[in-house]
């Protein structure tokens, strides 16, 4: 008899993010996750307390990688450079994006973290934007919407929004 390899808190957090997208919000419980795992409901007791600290322990490692800090774009050469890449960080969560925010619809908490991002990427966005000479703030609302939408959109037809997003950010950059 063989020993399968011990899951980790990386694993449970992996499979949630992929029972979130493909099944929805009420995927989120230890018993399914364990099913999707092929493993027991102790493994995800041993990691996490209870369900909703499951819930607080993707919600962080969301915001963690979705509403990058300086340093995350640090790399980019130029504010125009930093701004295309955050687009493209806000656009590219492989349906993480769209799922939390349907997760949000229905859940008070899940809702108050998703306003404690947008506050984060709108204020990142806008200073961004103000670095490269434009101080006219529904431009920041205007990227963010379409990184929004061409996420969802990719979802739906597979086209990567990258692209897009990039030129969006050329023209934007191009008006001032």
């Amino acid at each position: 008899m063989t020993n399968k390899p011990r899951l980790s808190k990386t694993d449970w957090l992996h499979a949630g993010f992929t029972a979130l997208t493909q099944d929805g919000p009420e995927a989120l419980k230890a018993e399914p996750l364990a099913r999707r795992l092929n493993t027991t409901k102790g493994s995800f007791y041993w990691h996490f307390a209870d369900v909703p600290a499951f819930h607080t322990a993707m919600l962080d490692q969301w915001q963690e990688q979705t509403a990058p800090p300086p340093a995350a774009l640090d790399a980019e050469p130029t504010p125009a450079a930093k701004l295309r890449k955050l687009s493209q960080i806000i656009a590219g969560q492989d349906g993480v994006d769209p799922a939390i925010r349907a997760w949000a619809r229905g859940n008070p908490g899940v809702a108050d973290r998703l306003a404690q991002v947008d506050v984060l990427r709108l204020a990142r966005l806008s200073d961004l934007l103000h670095d490269t000479g434009i101080t006219n703030p529904d431009w920041a609302r205007i990227i963010y919407a379409a990184a929004i939408g061409a996420e969802d959109l990719a979802l739906r037809d597979g086209h990567d929004s990258t692209g897009p997003l990039g030129s969006l950010i050329d023209l934007v950059l191009a008006l001032r």
